[in-house]
């Protein structure tokens, strides 16, 4: 089986509510999907973070992946290795995308859901997190109440509150999030929006809430050491531990308690499960990041987490905040999705969508916030 041609589109996805971070309010998603095609009629589809740069990116790779076969990855990755050496995110991402739709045509091929291909299940269901920005309410009070009536429709188990540089007034939303949701996970995320005194201050001052963990609340790994050495919360990390190379010096420097992969961020599913070993090695958490992953991308990182022991807790997924998807929606309920059976990532791409969306965004550019 050779690879034929490869087909690249830049969609654009509205999301249902705008999503605020500490740097941005985004009201919907621009995402590059992929499509494989081969000489014996399997086609594979993958889909991945970003837009045109990316696009660009995977249509450079078209060249060289036309007459070689999709289950060949390895000397796909090695072909590609500088990639992301020049061009970060970007390049891990392009590679992702290329990865994902070669796992579809090999699970397609061998009847074989990606799920069992990876190992098989150890959950049958994915639990997801609650995501809660300052836009669902004006007062702490107001977005603790949104908040409650979150987790009671949708069965989370998991809040995550995501973080602004104003730090009193994160703690103080973090407290009224903890009144409301006493039997809740609760995280918080300030996209590393916080100094290193700050992060401290705030805490000493949020240990009595039984945090689940604080997400890249500093800058860096020497910053999230020192905080480490002060507050008694385990620290989690998708912004210090990004590449292979982070990993060695954030243990070696008691950094993190939990790393966030992503496939796409960190350039395929082989080394999402390679970053799970190290966890486990070297006893830390893991949890996977979401950068708003459509269908497509949503069906290979539930493969991923269900095949994964240590991917044991509500995992983030903006996946149901989106107004729509190009894929037949993936099944929903009691805070939890449920993994596809069908061979391959078992989605069905609806190509009308497909278009749709693809003409959104050349209308409309990428979305950057």
């Amino acid at each position: 089986m050779q690879i034929t041609d490869v087909d690249v589109w830049v969609v654009n996805l509205p999301l249902t509510n705008p999503f605020t971070s500490s740097f941005e309010t985004k009201t919907g998603e621009t995402r590059t999907i992929v499509r494989i095609r081969t000489d014996s009629g399997i086609e594979g589809w993958g889909e991945t973070m970003w837009g045109r740069p990316v696009a660009a990116l995977v249509r450079k790779f078209a060249e060289d992946l036309r007459g070689t076969s999709p289950f060949a990855l390895e000397a796909f990755h090695r072909k590609q290795h500088m990639v992301p050496f020049f061009h970060g995110y970007l390049g891990y991402a392009a590679i992702a995308a290329i990865d994902v739709a070669c796992w579809d045509v090999i699970g397609k091929a061998s009847g074989q859901s990606l799920l069992n291909l990876l190992g098989g299940p150890v959950r049958e269901s994915v639990p997801i997190t609650a995501l809660i920005t300052r836009a669902d309410g004006s007062s702490p009070h107001a977005i603790a109440e949104h908040a409650e009536r979150v987790v009671a429709e949708g069965g989370f188990s998991a809040v995550k509150l995501k973080g602004t540089t104003d730090v009193p007034g994160d703690v103080e939303i973090l407290r009224a999030l903890r009144e409301k949701l006493p039997g809740s996970l609760l995280r918080v995320d300030p996209n590393a929006a916080w100094s290193v005194p700050d992060t401290v201050r705030a805490g000493r001052a949020l240990e009595e809430l039984d945090l689940e963990y604080l997400e890249d609340p500093c800058v860096g790994i020497e910053g999230m050491s020192q905080v480490h050495e002060k507050v008694r919360i385990p620290l989690c990390t998708n912004m210090c531990v990004v590449r292979f190379e982070d990993f060695a010096p954030a243990v070696r420097m008691r950094a993190v308690d939990v790393i966030h992969g992503d496939v796409y961020k960190w350039g395929g599913i082989a080394a999402t499960k390679a970053l799970a070993a190290h966890c486990e090695t070297f006893g830390l958490g893991m949890n996977l990041h979401s950068g708003g992953e459509l269908g497509i991308a949503t069906a290979a990182h539930l493969a991923v987490v269900a095949s994964t022991p240590v991917l044991s807790t509500a995992i983030d997924s903006m996946y149901y905040l989106h107004a729509d998807d190009i894929v037949e929606p993936l099944r929903f309920e009691s805070g939890a999705l449920h993994v596809p059976d069908g061979p391959g990532l078992g989605v069905t791409v609806d190509e009308d969508k497909l278009r749709r969306y693809a003409e959104l965004n050349e209308r409309e550019g990428d979305l950057t916030g």
